[in-house]
């Protein structure tokens, strides 16, 4: 790969985080302050890894620094590598607390909130030499964390493209319009959701599995989805359409605590494509750790114990 003919003694991990700073701050002084360094000190450094990448990371100019497309690439994949050894690191420390396994597990909002703390609990309590790291994201960015290694396993909604990754049904989900009490879509048989396009709506940022659904059948209706706001989470989703700025969709076991104390009504909707399943991925060449949990997750027992305690 040629990877063996580079001077590894010219690079080190102070230039490294440097860099990184400068194109995150575009202001060597800022970048340099950062990270303890006097200002000739750190232009020096910034010199000597361009000399020996043999490229130019950043252009001067009397309002601080521009990234070019090499400092761009250097950029990110320097950030990874200081994560990755922030990660190390950690795992070795806790190595010494008793964990010996850590593993990545990327979710959607939809199973955070209804699904996965009390699995991931219950499994750190059987297993407490594992250690399941929770990170949210979109589905689109959970399948892609798990393309790229950065996710060991991963739960989303059925829909995104899974293509080369072991999948299994987690669980199922149900999406249910809420709006403010009072507001002329409330009634309490199902409504279709081409009937509601002319209000302004309140949905996910983009890769959100809610979102895509939502305008693929806005798109079928003929009829655009009037996104008056994007938010991270359906916490934030909830706030917004108590506020009157807009309506939403959001699964029904997120909405129906939070409708008295937010002010909402709610209505279920007609459309066959609100009764959602969402998966859990792994990738082909998973170790049997993370199998594992997979197998954990998705057991059916499981289920029926999320299912029991939702009655209680």
């Amino acid at each position: 790969m040629g990877i063996t003919k580079i001077n590894l003694s010219r690079f080190d991990f102070t230039s490294i985080r440097l860099a990184v700073l400068c194109a995150q701050t575009e202001n060597l002084t800022t970048a340099a302050r950062e990270c303890h360094l006097v200002l000739p000190a750190a232009s020096r450094r910034i010199r000597e890894l361009e000399t020996a990448i043999g490229s130019q990371l950043f252009e001067r100019h009397s309002r601080g620094l521009k990234v070019t497309p090499a400092g761009r690439v250097f950029t990110r994949r320097g950030l990874a590598l200081l994560q990755e050894l922030e990660a190390t690191f950690k795992e070795l420390y806790d190595l010494k607390l008793g964990v010996l396994r850590h593993i990545q597990l990327f979710a959607g909002s939809a199973a955070i909130g209804q699904f996965l703390p009390p699995l991931i609990a219950k499994y750190s309590q059987t297993f407490p030499e594992v250690q399941v790291d929770l990170e949210e994201q979109v589905s689109g960015q959970v399948v892609l964390a798990l393309r790229e290694g950065r996710a060991d396993i991963g739960v989303f909604v059925e829909g995104a493209n899974a293509e080369g990754l072991e999948t299994h049904i987690f669980r199922a989900d149900e999406l249910v319009l809420i709006f403010p009490k009072g507001h002329r879509l409330a009634g309490k048989l199902p409504i279709s959701f081409a009937d509601t396009l002319e209000e302004q709506w309140i949905s996910l940022n983009p890769g959100a599995a809610m979102l895509q659904q939502q305008m693929s059948a806005a798109s079928a209706a003929g009829k655009q989805l009037k996104l008056r706001m994007q938010v991270n989470s359906f916490d934030a989703v909830t706030h917004m359409v108590a506020s009157g700025l807009g309506i939403a969709l959001m699964p029904k076991a997120l909405a129906l605590p939070v409708l008295k104390s937010a002010q909402l009504g709610w209505r279920p909707l007609q459309d066959p494509w609100v009764h959602r399943k969402l998966m859990v991925g792994i990738r082909k060449d998973a170790d049997v750790e993370v199998r594992a949990l997979r197998d954990f997750l998705v057991l059916p027992s499981q289920n029926a114990k999320t299912a029991s305690s939702k009655k209680k």
